[in-house]
């Protein structure tokens, strides 16, 4: 299904990075309009608080609930900022377009879950509202695609995504590990897409927010969606992953914002180098399922098994540390032959099959 899309129509979408911020929730009107206020001041155009918030587990704070749409109200009044908040349920869209939310969001646990995509879609049929998607928690492209093509079948076209990572059982530096190749190849299957990166929920702590601002930059994201309180210490959510409004500022301020393509005598002739080394590769890969298919014949002959697990393992292993000895991440070649392994074994079983 091709996305029929439009222009997001916020401001700062024709500039690099395009920024929303706010605190993860709505705690209490003083606090909503401390931190806008304090935003504002710093030129961000669009302010994200959390109304209603669903949490892991039950006992933790879940949201001020509608009794903080008025506040947002009065952030839009005061500031002339536009604001935004997540929305789960059609009783929640229906809450925030009546408060005037100016632009919505899907949660990564709601992405997840079709029904409730579907139940969100059929509340914004008719609806002009930019809506952003958040990946869902585990690593499924086309689940975050699907949620997509959903919002979009019921007509609404200003549609972004948001890169918030994904979870994963071992815990380690992140948050939610980014796998930043995903959304690098949703972007090449919808190529005219918002990506917006989600640092916050990335990192985990405020520490990682700069350098994940910077990475997602680097890697062409059009925007950030960065959680910002007035005093994070004492936020009532999330509170080790927001930073004020001044450091917010400051991290904003040092941003370097890369060209998006150049056209240079010395890098057409560095990606000409890179073209010959890429069809090097597939020749050679061409002459290892050779072997592999000769290997298969000898099994077949033999009565042999296709996969040697002891094999398997050593050439893993072998080949990991040989890549890192070149300068190649070791599990990024552990990857790679495993999908060579992949296609090997397919052949094998093939010629065994016959």
């Amino acid at each position: 299904m091709e996305l029929q899309l439009e222009a997001l129509g916020l401001p700062g979408e024709d500039k690099r990075p395009l920024v929303i911020a706010g605190p993860c929730s709505a705690e209490t009107e003083e606090q909503v309009m401390n931190t806008a206020t304090q935003l504002a001041k710093r030129g961000i155009k669009i302010f994200r608080a959390g109304i209603w918030k669903p949490r892991t587990k039950p006992g933790g704070f879940e949201g001020i609930g509608e009794e903080g749409l008025p506040w947002m109200q009065r952030v839009k009044q005061e500031t002339g900022m536009l604001v935004g908040t997540e929305v789960a349920t059609a009783k929640h869209v229906e809450a925030a377009l009546k408060a005037g939310i100016d632009v919505l969001w899907i949660g990564a646990r709601t992405t997840a879950n079709p029904f409730a995509v579907q139940e969100l879609a059929d509340s914004l049929r008719g609806v002009d509202v930019p809506v952003l998607v958040k990946n869902p928690v585990n690593p499924d492209l086309e689940l975050w695609i699907g949620a997509l093509e959903r919002i979009n079948g019921a007509g609404v076209k200003r549609i972004g995504a948001i890169h918030r990572g994904f979870s994963s059982y071992d815990k380690k530096i992140y948050r939610n590990t980014p796998m930043w190749h995903i959304p690098i190849e949703l972007r090449r299957r919808i190529p005219n897409i918002p990506i917006i990166c989600d640092p916050s929920h990335i990192g985990g702590k405020r520490e990682l927010i700069a350098p994940l601002c910077q990475q997602a930059m680097d890697l062409g994201m059009d925007g950030l969606i960065v959680e910002s309180h007035c005093n994070p210490d004492s936020a009532w959510s999330d509170a080790k992953q927001q930073v004020t409004p001044d450091i917010l500022d400051y991290i904003l301020n040092l941003l370097v914002i890369r060209k998006e393509t150049a056209s240079t005598e010395s890098l057409t002739e560095l990606r000409k180098q890179i073209d010959e080394c890429d069809n090097d590769l597939i020749e050679l890969l061409a002459k290892r399922m050779r072997v592999s298919r000769e290997i298969g014949i000898y099994k077949k002959e033999h009565e042999i098994q296709v996969v040697q697990t002891d094999r398997y393992s050593e050439i893993l292993e072998k080949r990991g540390a040989q890549g890192a000895l070149c300068g190649i991440d070791s599990e990024c070649v552990k990857k790679i032959f495993e999908a060579i392994h992949e296609e090997s074994v397919r052949q094998q079983l093939d010629i065994i099959n016959k």
